[in-house]
């Protein structure tokens, strides 16, 4: 019988301990639970462009000129504040910086006394622009005027003014208004819209957000230019409330744009008459 020494068998051993060290061994993943990071808290005066003390008028009822083309989407008109003064910015068709982004209106704030201007945006969604009622699919909260699929455009013709022998990629969709329809221009007061933000619109503010474009920067500078959309000359009823281009205030087809005409009222029955006393009688 033959024996195997002391050092043959600590040398087997030791052999047979690596070889087990090199097994692989399949590592499971627990992916950590999902932690919640609420949106930062931000003061309501960071994103105010300007403040005046006085209110700004009501909002002017308007026609909305037909889309130009394909691509261009609706920007409401709104009170700017000059420093002395409120002019109109009148409602314009504009092109967006980019494929996929909505514009989130501006809005006039009443907080410490003051009206505060928070200025509008483009983003991949829309946010809070004070609960106010623009008009157009802008009926306070949300968008509801169109949506972008891929890299096209499409549009709601239940509350825009779309040629669809020209524009094709369209759809109908009836838009029920929840808010109270009324021509407040403003958040807050005794008098603004009550309104703040949803969950939705908070996370949309932390989204990545664009200035507004070269050309709506150069609408307002023109609109400021031009007395007649001064609130004090027009009492806020301006003869240019809507254009189908940035600053096209000169062209026909802004002059052209009247105000929505108000609801006729009832007419009485004509009154017919007896042919017999020649006397009118009334159904």
């Amino acid at each position: 019988m033959k024996y195997i020494s002391a050092s043959k068998v600590t040398a087997i051993l030791a052999t047979v301990i690596l070889l087990s060290a090199c097994v692989v061994r399949e590592r499971v993943y627990r992916a950590p639970p999902r932690a919640y990071y609420p949106p930062p808290v931000v003061s309501a005066s960071v994103d105010v462009e300007v403040r005046s003390t006085e209110a700004p008028p009501p909002l002017p009822d308007y026609q909305q000129p037909p889309c130009p083309e394909e691509g261009y989407l609706w920007t409401p008109g709104y009170w700017h504040w000059s420093g002395t003064e409120y002019f109109w910015i009148p409602g314009t068709w504009v092109q967006p910086p980019r494929f996929g982004v909505l514009w989130t209106p501006g809005y006039w704030a009443f907080s410490g006394g003051s009206y505060g201007w928070h200025g509008g945006y483009w983003g991949p969604h829309v946010g809070f622009y004070g609960g106010v009622n623009y008009g157009f699919g802008y009926v306070g909260v949300g968008f509801l005027g169109g949506r972008w699929a891929g890299n096209s455009f499409a549009y709601n013709t239940s509350v825009n003014n779309v040629n669809t022998t020209i524009i094709h990629n369209t759809y109908n969709q009836t838009v029920i208004n929840n808010t109270t329809v009324n021509k407040v221009s403003y958040n807050g007061g005794s008098s603004g819209v009550i309104a703040t933000p949803t969950s939705q619109e908070r996370a949309a503010a932390q989204e990545t957000r664009l200035a507004p474009t070269a050309l709506q920067t150069q609408h307002v500078r023109e609109a400021v230019r031009t007395p007649g959309l001064s609130a004090r000359t027009n009492n806020g009823h301006p003869a240019i409330t809507a254009t189908a281009r940035p600053s096209a205030f000169n062209t026909p087809a802004a002059a052209s744009i009247p105000k929505a005409a108000p609801r006729p009222a009832a007419k009485r029955p004509a009154a017919k008459r007896n042919p017999r006393t020649k006397k009118p009688q009334h159904e």
